[in-house]
């Protein structure tokens, strides 16, 4: 009986396998990210049409927080199939961290120096303004940080693969 992944791949276009199974964790980092990408703009929309409307970086930052935690599961588990490791979740939170500053600055650029913001602009104009730099800019360079991060300090040894002791030869 074929795995999910091997029907998922039977549906995709003979010539387009090859590329796919070659980035297999690239193609499911970005599965994972697009689905915290939709998980943040509904609690960030939620958040700056509710409790939070005068504070536009502080819906955007617990919006990027929660979808942190949900992408640190679904990463661990089926993006880069880590090996469990003491500091993994340390890091992979420290490295988040970072990620969401490199998140919010796109914004705070956006609304504190160029200055899209109401009055300046229109209501719709500040809304479009937000979700550009926020949302698409800044979840694009953060996106960018989080895969060279989670690869080269978070995720370093997948399941799959031995540790490097058990590559060497034995010596006797």
């Amino acid at each position: 009986m074929p795995s999910p992944t091997q029907r998922a791949l039977s549906r995709v276009p003979e010539r387009y396998r090859p590329f796919l199974v070659q980035h297999r964790k690239l193609v499911k980092f970005l599965l994972v990210g697009g689905t915290c990408f939709v998980l943040t703009t509904a609690i960030d929309l939620g958040l700056k049409f509710t409790v939070l409307q005068h504070k536009p970086v502080v819906a955007l930052t617990i919006a990027t927080v929660i979808a942190t935690v949900v992408s640190y599961v679904l990463n661990r588990q089926w993006s880069f199939r880590a090996n469990g490791r003491q500091r993994e979740a340390i890091l992979f939170f420290v490295v988040s961290a970072f990620a969401v500053v490199v998140n919010d600055l796109p914004l705070v650029f956006s609304r504190y120096v160029l200055d899209f913001r109401e009055p300046d602009v229109s209501p719709l104009g500040q809304e479009i303004a937000d979700f550009v730099s926020g949302m698409l800019v800044g979840t694009f360079l953060a996106m960018l940080f989080r895969f060279w991060a989670m690869n080269r300090w978070v995720f370093t040894r997948s399941r799959l693969q031995p540790p490097a002791e058990d590559l060497e030869p034995e010596r006797v």
